[in-house]
């Protein structure tokens, strides 16, 4: 009986490893929890990986070749599965986010990539890598609006976003931008495409002052939840520690402005960057 086919680059290819490894384990005759034994992972992260939901690793693909007996075919075709247009440590992240059914985010001192700008983009681009050149950025740019695509589905993802006050007034990439990147949130939420909350200066202490956050629902397979630092990055899957993250953001929910009172406000702010931009 002839083995699996190589993959094809240009279709999904995480998804047809994950169909694969499904296959393969199946015929093997073994649970997600049974393989994730012999990994030395979880069962769910199993079912990630078969819901292409998370990136196969060339470490992992070795292991599942030894594992299943499929003669070096996830160690082949990891590289097409694992070939993305991000930061490698946000990659993983991005490519999740495509693939969720609803997404909850806190930003603390910037606005998130799924609600920026053009415009805001480029400043933040900028900001990062200053030496950089404008064929590079418009690059990253690039990308960053073809992540922003996903919101073109009237309703899927639900996106749920957070936005610590410091992000609204930390002016980034001049008066002008700021202007036009508030009036573009707050047109999102009038068309109801995001729920969007600002936490204010005035709620003090709060759950979630060690940094960002970005939690992720999927229809078949478990929730991830995603944290990063000055260019790191980490894609959490275990159970235990999703369900407090989630709860991390409740609390933070629990102190944000109502949605009214933060559109008032996201409004506000973006009347005043726009005046003070005139003569």
């Amino acid at each position: 009986m002839p083995g699996p086919k190589d993959l094809d680059p240009s279709s999904s290819p995480r998804a047809l490893l994950g169909a694969e490894l499904r296959h393969a384990r199946e015929k093997a005759g073994l649970s997600q929890e049974e393989l994730g034994q012999r990994l030395f992972v979880s069962g769910s992260f199993v079912g990630q990986l078969e819901a292409g939901t998370r990136r196969m690793q060339p470490d992992v693909a070795r292991q599942l070749d030894e594992v299943l007996g499929t003669d070096g075919f996830f160690q082949r075709n990891c590289a097409a599965a694992a070939k993305s247009k991000y930061p490698e440590h946000f990659a993983e992240a991005a490519e999740s986010e495509a693939q969720a059914t609803a997404i909850r985010e806190y930003a603390p001192l910037l606005i998130p990539g799924l609600l920026q700008t053009a415009a805001y983009a480029r400043a933040v681009n900028r900001a990062y890598d200053p030496t950089t050149s404008e064929e590079i950025i418009d690059v990253w740019v690039e990308g960053r609006m073809e992540r922003i695509q996903l919101l073109d589905h009237p309703t899927k993802p639900v996106l749920w976003v957070v936005l610590d006050e410091a992000a609204l007034r930390r002016e980034t990439g001049g008066r002008a931008v700021m202007a036009e990147a508030l009036r573009h949130i707050a047109d999102l939420a009038h068309r109801s495409r995001a729920i969007v909350q600002v936490l204010p200066f005035s709620a003090g202490a709060h759950s979630a002052m060690e940094g960002a956050l970005k939690l992720m629902e999927f229809e078949d397979a478990p929730p991830l939840a995603y944290y990063e630092g000055v260019r790191i990055g980490r894609v959490e899957d275990d159970p235990a520690t999703v369900v407090q993250l989630r709860f991390t953001f409740d609390l933070l929910v629990a102190s944000a402005l109502s949605r009214e009172n933060s559109l008032a406000l996201i409004e506000s702010l973006a009347q005043d960057y726009a005046h003070e931009e005139q003569p």
